[in-house]
């Protein structure tokens, strides 16, 4: 791609990156979030967030980048999340639960994370495969679920031979599945799984099904 110099506003003040860089990520989470990638515009991108789209290929260098950086920054938060979680001063199955209790949380405030991982597999993860920052990366929370899982089989509390990975897409699915597929299980079913007044049941319910797994007695033989 041709170089573009960096564009000033008037006045000849360049403005800020970092809080230019910001703006144009939220707006374009938003655009890519409701109209897909493919159906996502720079141009309209660039009328939000009153700048130019010469200035988001200054920033980012193209649509396909811009999109990388929305993933990589809405996949940084989720990181954040899990690096900042302290489970080690609790009993292995409180500290799954609690582990459990965060990707609920963060899945149903961010919905358009939800969106954008749903849109991003919809192209076969190409963008995260190819981006430096997320390809092959994982999940800081699964060393945090490798020692609680061994913590919790050392002392006999968890009998299911799981491994980390494991767990966490068991975990992810179904706070993946309760907020992308809310509109049409609430059309088939009549119940809005987002009801405010069954958050909490949600919420334990998750708990009990991942800790009845790792607790239930195996059959033998």
């Amino acid at each position: 791609m041709t170089s573009v110099d960096e564009p000033v506003r008037p006045g000849g003040r360049a403005r800020d990156a970092a809080r230019t860089r910001a703006e144009i990520l939220d707006v374009a989470t938003q655009e890519f979030a409701r109209a897909g990638y493919d159906g996502a515009r720079v141009d309209e991108i660039a009328a939000r967030t009153r700048t130019t789209k010469r200035m988001i290929y200054y920033y980012f260098g193209g649509k396909e980048q811009l999109f990388t950086a929305v993933l990589e920054r809405a996949y940084g938060v989720v990181r954040d999340a899990e690096r900042e979680l302290d489970v080690d001063h609790l009993d292995p199955v409180a500290a799954i639960r609690r582990l459990a209790e965060l990707t609920f949380d963060h899945h149903e405030r961010h919905p358009d994370f939800i969106r954008l991982v749903g849109i991003e597999n919809i192209h076969g993860a190409e963008h995260i495969t190819a981006s430096g920052k997320l390809g092959g990366s994982g999940s800081p929370a699964l060393d945090v679920i490798r020692r609680v899982l061994a913590a919790g089989q050392e002392s006999g509390l968890f009998t299911a031979d799981v491994d980390a990975v494991d767990l966490h897409a068991m975990i992810s699915s179904f706070c993946f599945f309760r907020v992308a597929n809310r509109h049409t299980f609430g059309a088939l079913f009549g119940r809005d799984l987002l009801d405010p007044a069954r958050r909490e049941h949600y919420r334990t319910m998750l708990g009990d099904m991942v800790i009845a797994y790792l607790t239930a007695e195996r059959a033998t033989g």
